[in-house]
């Protein structure tokens, strides 16, 4: 989130966006240990064949007018449109993830209101029919040459090419994990390998602190690390467990939430039910066989608080693509270097990006994806006809803040931290209404609107439902 005094691009990396990342776990323990592992390195990948779609693993070259990288929520929406733009044989993705998730239901998952089984389908059933399907993990971007090369040995080269690689997740920068995760009370809505384990920890709990973090990086859906706070404090409410209980929520950030109209709402929200915030507190390591957990002040380097646990929720720390930092492609800090207006990149005109892996200056959530993808379909369909793009991105983005079992704060905004909010209702309060929406309607769009490349975010409705005014 961002502040007052906090610019958006500083700490509003953040997002509930939908990628193709873990897969789960045999019930092996030395399968189980190996993909906990896992989580500090690039995810597991594995091969799968269609009938829907061509796919390839062949070491040889390729060539396509449009190639995808990625197979995440912007990956598939652009593929999509890019089908319909320029026909299903001049587009290819690369993607190595079997599954693709739903990553916005993992928040209800963790408090037990959703199965992690309901948040994945196949990569094959969400790839559009007829597109070329890759599958293998990028390894290297060469924009000079306009070639990719993969894992595998495959050399690919583009005319075109989109980047949706998404970001990386870090656990093992927190000492003491991912190996911590084999034990119990201590979980973590940011993986497909971790989500049930924070379900369980709630579950368990007899007592004593509850402990959630929010690191020092950019994050994707910087809401979700207080969410599963507000719906864990709401079970143990509705358990009898509460009075027994002291919840912590400890963050990075010098704010509760970067824009003051929903920030003013949550400490509210925390007053009411007696929740301790701790301000630019940063989680550096798990003791999981002491259930300790040691924070660092990052007001005063150096000191340090160890804290005992009886739950545990991890918000991991996240940075870029490793396909993409350091590389061309990248600005200093390693994140995709696009236009802020069109997500056409600043030096190679025939490069493209969307969603967690760009350096726009907006939250990384799905809500983003969606209004990115309409205006990167406008910007890649006037460069197609050599005309300058006419579209400008204003940096929308949401986050639904859920805040119980049954209500949500939607918080939507743009790049300047401003609300740009759909409906002509004040949403920062809580409301049933809207947590319908989260639950209910948005996997749908999901599903069916975004993932098949037509729902680019409610820009038009937000138009008609303010009487063309907002």
């Amino acid at each position: 989130n961002l502040s007052e005094h906090v610019k958006p691009h500083t700490v509003l990396a953040n997002a509930e966006t939908a990628a193709a990342t873990f897969q789960r776990p045999e019930n092996k323990s030395g399968s189980k240990m190996a993909a906990l592992r896992g989580l500090g390195r690039c995810p597991p990948r594995s091969i799968s064949v269609s009938s829907l779609h061509t796919s390839s693993s062949v070491s040889a070259k390729q060539h396509y007018k449009m190639l995808v990288l990625g197979g995440g929520s912007g990956g598939i929406a652009m593929s999509a449109r890019m089908k319909r733009m320029m026909g299903a044989e001049n587009v290819a993705v690369v993607e190595p993830s079997e599954m693709h998730y739903y990553q916005p239901i993992w928040t209800l998952v963790g408090a037990g209101a959703k199965t992690a089984a309901s948040s994945g389908r196949s990569t094959a059933s969400v790839m559009p029919s007829g597109v070329k399907w890759v599958k293998s993990k990028v390894e290297e971007i060469n924009p000079d040459a306009n070639t990719v090369r993969t894992d595998d040995g495959t050399e690919i080269s583009y005319e075109y090419l989109i980047v949706a690689l998404g970001l990386q997740l870090h656990y093992e920068r927190i000492k003491g994990l991912p190996d911590g995760f084999e034990h119990p009370k201590i979980g973590s809505n940011y993986s497909i390998q971790t989500v049930e384990k924070t379900w369980n920890a709630l579950q368990n709990f007899k007592g004593g602190n509850a402990v959630f973090s929010f690191p020092n990086t950019p994050v994707k859906c910087a809401g979700a690390p207080q969410k599963i706070m507000y719906l864990s404090d709401a079970y143990l409410r509705k358990t009898g467990k509460r009075s027994k209980a002291k919840i912590i929520y400890n963050t990075s950030l010098p704010v509760l939430f970067g824009i003051k109209k929903y920030a003013d709402s949550l400490w509210e929200i925390v007053k009411q039910r007696d929740l301790q915030v701790n301000l630019r507190q940063n989680l550096i390591e798990v003791r999981a066989d002491k259930q300790e957990a040691v924070f660092e002040n990052l007001d005063k380097p150096g000191e340090t608080t160890v804290v005992e646990y009886e739950m545990l929720h991890v918000t991991p720390p996240m940075g870029p693509s490793l396909a993409i930092k350091g590389g061309p492609l990248a600005d200093e800090v390693g994140w995709l270097d696009v236009d802020r207006d069109t997500l056409q990149h600043k030096r190679y005109p025939n490069v493209f990006g969307i969603g967690d892996c760009t350096n726009l200056p907006t939250a990384k959530t799905g809500a983003a994806v969606a209004a990115q993808s309409a205006i990167l379909n406008r910007t890649i369909s006037k460069t197609l006809k050599k005309e300058k793009p006419d579209k400008k991105y204003d940096g929308y983005t949401s986050c639904p803040l859920v805040t119980s079992y049954n209500t949500v704060i939607l918080a939507e905004f743009d790049y300047n931290g401003q609300p740009l909010e759909t409906f002509p209702i004040n949403q920062a309060k809580e409301r049933r209404l809207m947590y319908h929406m989260k639950v209910d309607l948005m996997p749908h769009l999901y599903w069916h609107g975004l993932l098949r490349g037509l729902w680019g975010g409610p820009g038009p409705y937000r138009k008609l439902l303010h009487l063309g005014m907002k």
